[in-house]
């Protein structure tokens, strides 16, 4: 099957009587017997093609235009009870086959809610100076399954998982109710009916029920209802409200009338369960929601029933402390209007009114027997009960071809007397229209730094949806602090008044990810909180896409590293604070233009910490009027400041957190090669303080039963323990005024109260140091000994088998060689603290041990044993005691002493660890791999192993439930299937020697990791015959999560890893034959081929309509793969570097396969040429310098730099280049992009 992009509907969405997006192949044309021809038992036959193709007599007007298949039909009206002449244009590729994308490059999906389910939502962004809403949507019912403010505990709309959301969300969610005259014809229908969805497996015709698409846009949702027998089409679009001091979300429903008479209608529209504001309510909601409802009220804010006010009396805390409710939920509805101001409509929210006698909300029993006048003139009651909001539409006359739309905006204010001002403001004339152009503008313009322009727009498309998504999930950085042109022609590093603030990021929380707990502030500037790994990973292009973040990233997170090796789960946003109050005094009185604001505004200043949202917030609050734009006003404030990195603990902690800072070097040494020695040396990063203290194996080797109870076992429980000491410690620091902890809390200190600061070249060595005090016993894999796995946290069980990570020793293995790079180039000497000196000393004194004991492995002909010799059990006993050692008396805290380390110590020390490293590398792939039809030969490294104690001695400890603890004696490896991962890592330590890359590729194309069905890779071989022991993906039915299924971001990892080898065909190959988005099949991917999933069922899934179907929508690590992806394609991995004269050049090297300049595939768009006619194509480069890139040959461009540039200045002048390398102050101009206005490269 193949699919194009391009203008499937106009702008607007119209798209009646159009082609069916369902197969290619048939374009709708074929009879049901060569439709059979298509089925198999894993592809669904669709038999619903197109409404044309249903009837004989219609009028088929087929013709080419410009290239352009344009079809046409209209029904005879003889068959049309309405008489309408429902058609319109459908775009359809040269090949006959229908395009998958509309005009605005939205998704087009038709009979939305007859093809398999799936969630998605709004992006909840409002702007940098916008109040956001969440807004969940599913393929089912009117699409708003769920939408609030902040979290799923401030919903209007309840949030309900997505299994309970496609059952729902057509009966609790928005609702639309029509009744209609034309003529002597009366007619009454719901638009999006589940009652009237098509039957799409069914083989009888079904010319009288209505067609319905869906359009997927980045920052928009929308659906469409053709009702061609009354005549009806109705269009429901939603959007965030963007750039605005109040949120909502803007739901718009048009009416037209696509017959050939007038038609009077009336109309109910809006929200069959709307929640009242209340506090936390969502366990309420599920656990006692009819007592909630006691508590429930709807109010008005004005005189009528235009402006309902939904709160309850009080929060429901049972508590002495009793909280009044003021706060409310609004709903404002009104006819558009783009030439004069508009009216409020009423609101009907008794839900008895509209439903009557139907408790179960299916038909609006209410409605039907009454008039909509009937239903605004008679009493309605909200109290005690869960109201409803629906605007009141009444005989509105529509002559043929005209439409009205009724737009609605639910949101939040804080008192009820702010509900008015926002009624006035939303009804000016045109101020819709603006709002909905805006929202999809704002979203253009923050992904055109992305902006790719090849033979694919497929392609270019996704590009830009990964790069939205990858700033959802890991924030999109905005420089604050520009205050003059020095400023702003300067970087993190080079003006201390820059600084660096994450926007609109958030955990990946949603209806299928319902496990998390999401946050989204609700203030301008708006962020939340995400888990360590994800936002670690997805800002690993920050520097790329804003080079002036310079080293932020990397200080930020390296800062995050403990005293024993580990991190928190939780990044926050940074705060900023004013350290001088006579600084916050001035810049307070220059802000203002009255005293009392300037008072106010001092005190604020100089009050604590404080992020950009919460300022504005309190302004507000607190009705300070400040005389400056807020733009200005912020980067005043911020230049002024300090800024600090924020995290907390969370929950245990995660053997893969450290993984992903050599990713963060590298991206800032390929923009900033020149900055590394400063770096490295001479910046001093804090050590974060948890208040979780990882236990010795003394205290966490635990003596159980078996699960068959018949024998026991040594199990590695319970490894982190909350320190009630480290608490009573952070105490110090708790505000009296406030009660919150200060922020000094969360760094480690001396004892006389110094926050202890190392370089991050120290912290990367001590780093180092631990995870290799940390290796298995076997010295192969990383230790799990925190209590949680590694990236595959499926393997939750894993650390309780006593297991180890061989990813974690790649990245070890690259991290050790970072280290002994940097102190081999610049010979400086690194400080310590004392207490890693003498762990260090101890770990050396082992080694010396060990190797004079002289150990070797068995010959390559003998296989290893998996009992662990003495010797290396001997050795892991004392390393890992040395460790325990440090960490006890780090514990609370450092000592403030130091010791510095000779560069040529440290490498030597290195060289001899590297040395254990690579034999232990060896001895994983002699050991292997064990499973189903895995006999361990492979040759393809393992990722996991286990270890079974089998000798041990009780030391008289017991843990928290009364289990006696042991020290083991003895140990024996255990070994699990092939997983992705291993082979993955692996390939970042042969990275330079392409004979390996492409053997390593071979063999796990060839492996049990291959899904030859889907041509993807499973994220692990079969899991048959496994202990449940190793987690909850034994749990999952095989093909489900992460039980073989493909995961797609491990999936990506492994392609990144191809491009970074430079297989450059095969990397290629996989993407075009379906491996990587938007090159999918769209019927088995069965959502946009623009947003990623978490996972797509595999081949191996029982079901087999769910092959290759994606869940779990976008927030995907993924993304961050993509977009590095993307760089290496079109920039290269070094885009700045330091010639033999270290002198700073730069250089684009792209990977650039040559279909992207010209296509013979049909589907493609037509090429791009130049003056000369030869073959361009162009991009972004960093975010805001167009390039374009002339390819003369039009061969592949893999790896190879132009022969000559012309760098087009902003003042006009150009530079002409000859060669491949750009270097002198003309490279440092490009790398601060203001003065470059565009650059074309020639090959």
């Amino acid at each position: 099957m193949s699919y194009q992009n391009g203008n499937g509907a106009n702008g607007n969405g119209v798209h009646t009587n159009g082609a069916n997006g369902h197969s290619s192949e048939t374009n709708g044309l074929l009879s049901n017997t060569t439709k059979q021809q298509y089925a198999s038992p894993s592809k669904p036959v669709y038999y619903k093609w197109l409404i044309f193709a249903l009837g004989g007599a219609g009028l088929l007007a087929i013709a080419a235009v410009n290239g352009w298949i344009h079809v046409q039909y209209t029904m005879p009206q003889e068959e049309n009870a309405a008489g309408s002449s429902a058609s319109s244009e459908v775009s359809i590729g040269k090949d006959g086959k229908m395009k998958l994308f509309d005009s605005a490059n939205r998704y087009v999906l038709e009979d939305f809610d007859a093809k398999p389910s799936f969630s998605s939502f709004l992006p909840a962004v409002a702007g940098v100076y916008g109040i956001p809403v969440w807004a969940f949507y599913v393929n089912r019912g009117q699409g708003i399954a769920s939408f609030g403010f902040e979290s799923k505990e401030y919903p209007i709309m309840e949030f309900n998982a997505a299994n309970k959301a496609y059952q729902l969300t057509p009966y609790v969610g928005m609702r639309t109710f029509l009744k209609g005259s034309r003529g002597n014809k009366k007619f009454q229908i719901e638009p999006f009916s589940p009652a009237n969805t098509r039957d799409l497996y069914s083989k009888e015709d079904e010319e009288d029920l209505p067609k319905r698409i869906m359009f997927i846009g980045p920052n928009e949702c929308e659906i469409k209802e053709i009702d061609a027998v009354n005549g009806i089409t109705t269009a429901v679009k939603y959007i965030v409200l963007p750039e605005e001091t109040f949120g909502a979300l803007v739901r718009r429903t048009n009416f037209t009338n696509t017959g050939n008479s007038p038609v009077t209608i009336s109309a109910l529209d809006g929200l069959a369960k709307l929640e009242p504001v209340g506090g936390k309510i969502d366990w309420a909601l599920k656990n006692m929601g009819r007592t909630l409802e006691g508590w429930m009220g709807v109010y008005q804010a004005g005189d009528g029933i235009t402006m309902p006010y939904y709160r309850m009396s009080t929060e429901t805390a049972d508590s002495a402390s009793v909280k009044i409710e003021l706060a409310g939920h609004y709903l404002l509805s009104f006819i558009e209007n783009s030439d004069t101001d508009a009216d409020l409509l009423p609101i009907i929210y008794d839900t008895n009114a509209v439903f009557g006698r139907d408790t179960s909300l299916t038909n609006p029993d209410g409605f039907a027997d009454k008039t909509v006048k009937e239903l605004t003139t008679n009493p309605q009651y909200g109290e005690a009960r869960t109201s409803s909001g629906f605007a009141a539409l009444d005989d509105y006359t529509l002559q043929p071809g005209e439409s009205v739309s009724i737009v609605s905006f639910y949101g939040k204010v804080d008192h009820i007397e702010d509900v008015k001002p926002i009624a006035d403001h939303i009804t000016k004339a045109g101020y819709v229209g603006r709002k909905f152009e805006q929202a999809r503008t704002m979203i253009n313009d923050l992904t055109a730094s992305v902006e790719t322009n090849t033979t694919s727009h497929l392609f270019d498309g996704a590009v830009r949806q990964m790069f939205l998504d990858n700033s959802l999930r890991g924030g999109m950085p905005k420089i604050l602090g520009d205050v003059d042109e020095s400023a702003r022609y300067s970087n993190y590093d080079e003006d201390e008044r820059v600084k660096v603030f994450h926007v609109f990021s958030r955990i990946h929380g949603d209806l299928e990810r319902d496990y998390n707990a999401f946050f989204i502030d609700d203030t301008y500037f708006s962020q939340g909180h995400g888990n360590f790994r994800d936002v670690c990973q997805n800002r690993r292009d920050d520097v790329t896409f804003t080079p002036r973040i310079g080293s932020f990233d990397v200080q930020m997170f390296l800062s995050f590293i403990q005293a024993d090796a580990y991190e928190p789960l939780t990044v926050e946003a940074v705060i900023y604070y004013i350290k001088d109050p006579n600084v916050g005094a001035q810049i307070a009185g220059e802000s203002t233009s009255d005293p009392k604001s300037a008072e106010i505004l001092t005190n604020i200043l100089n009050g604590g910490p404080f992020r950009p949202g919460q300022l504005f917030q309190l302004i507000g609050q607190l009705g300070v009027i400040i005389s400056l734009p807020k733009e200005e006003f912020i980067n005043r404030i911020t230049a002024a400041s300090q800024d600090l990195a924020m995290a907390t603990f969370g929950q245990g902690y995660w053997g893969d957190h450290w993984d992903y800072y050599l990713d963060l070097i590298h991206s800032y040494l390929a923009i900033y090669p020149d900055g590394e020695e400063s770096l490295m040396y001479d910046k001093s990063l804090r050590y974060f303080f948890s208040t979780a203290t990882v236990k010795p194996r003394s205290e966490k080797y635990v003596l159980t039963l078996t699960y068959d109870g018949k024998s026991h076992h040594v199990l590695q429980l319970d490894s982190t323990t909350f320190d009630t000491d480290k608490e009573k410690e952070q105490e110090q620091f708790r505000s009296s005024k406030t009660g919150i902890l200060g922020t000094e809390a969360y760094w480690q200190r001396t004892p006389e109260g110094e926050v202890f600061e190392s370089s991050p070249l120290a912290k990367l060595f001590l780093l180092g140091s631990i995870k290799y005090a940390t290796r298995d016993a076997y010295g192969m894999g990383v230790e799990y000994e925190g209590g949680r796995p590694g990236w595959n946290d499926a393997m939750n069980g894993l650390p309780g088998m006593v297991g180890s990570g061989m990813p974690e020793t790649y990245e070890l293995h690259q991290m050790l060689g970072y280290v002994k790079k940097v102190v081999d180039k610049y010979g400086r000497s690194i400080v310590i603290p004392t207490e890693l000196a003498d762990m260090i000393v101890e770990v050396n004194s082992a080694l010396d041990t060990l190797q004079a004991a002289g150990y070797t492995d068995p010959a390559p002909t003998e296989d290893i044993p998996l009992a662990v010799p003495d010797v290396l059990f001997n050795y892991w006993n004392a390393v890992a005691t040395a460790r325990e050692k440090y960490r006890a008396k780090v514990e609370y805290y450092f000592s403030g002493e130091t010791t510095e380390l000779a560069a040529k110590d440290v490498s030597g020390m290195i060289s001899r660890w590297l040395g254990e490293v690579e034999m232990g590398m060896a001895r994983a792939i002699r050991v292997g791999s064990h499973g189903f039809e895995d006999n361990g030969k492979s040759g393809i490294p393992p990722s996991y192993f286990s270890y079974n104690i089998t000798k041990w001695e009780l030391n008289g400890g017991k843990n928290t439930v009364g289990l006696p603890t042991v020290n083991a004696l003895a140990m024996e490896v255990g070994r699990f299937p092939l997983f992705l991962e291993g082979p993955t890592r692996y390939l970042k330590t042969v990275i330079d020697d392409e004979d390996a890359v492409n053997d390593m590729y071979g063999k796990v194309r060839k492996s049990g990791l291959r899904d030859e069905e889907l041509k993807m890779y499973f994220v692990s071989a079969s899991l048959k015959g496994q202990s449940y022991d190793m987690g909850r993906m034994m749990a999952f039915s095989p093909g489900w999560l992460e039980n073989q299924s493909i995961w797609m971001h491990m999936s990506y990892k492994y392609y990144l890893e191809l491009l970074r080898g430079k297989a450059y065909d095969k990397f290629y190959s996989e993407m075009k034959g379906g491996g990587i988005l938007p090159f999918m099949d769209p019927v088995k991917y069965g959502r946009s081929l623009m947003e990623c999933s978490s996972f797509l069922a595999s081949s191996v899934f029982a079901d087999p309509s769910f092959h290759g179907r994606g869940f779990s929508a976008r927030l995907s690590g993924s993304t961050a793969e993509f977009l590095s992806m993307w760089k290496l394609i079109f920039i290269g991995s070094h885009p700045y570097y330091l010639d033999d004269d270290d002198k700073l050049v730069f250089s684009l090297k792209p990977a650039v396969p040559s279909w992207m300049f010209k296509d013979e595939d049909p589907n493609s768009a037509d090429p791009t040429y130049d003056e000369n006619g030869i073959l361009t194509i162009s991009f972004k480069l960093f975010a805001h310098i167009p390039v374009t890139y002339h390819n003369s040959k039009g061969t592949d461009l893999f790896d190879v730099a132009p022969n000559s540039y012309k760098v087009t200045l902003s003042d006009g002048s150009m530079k002409e280049i000859t060669g491949g390398v750009i270097s002198g102050d003309l490279a440092v101009t490009i790398r601060k992009i203001w003065g470059v206005k565009s650059i074309d490269a020639y090959f």
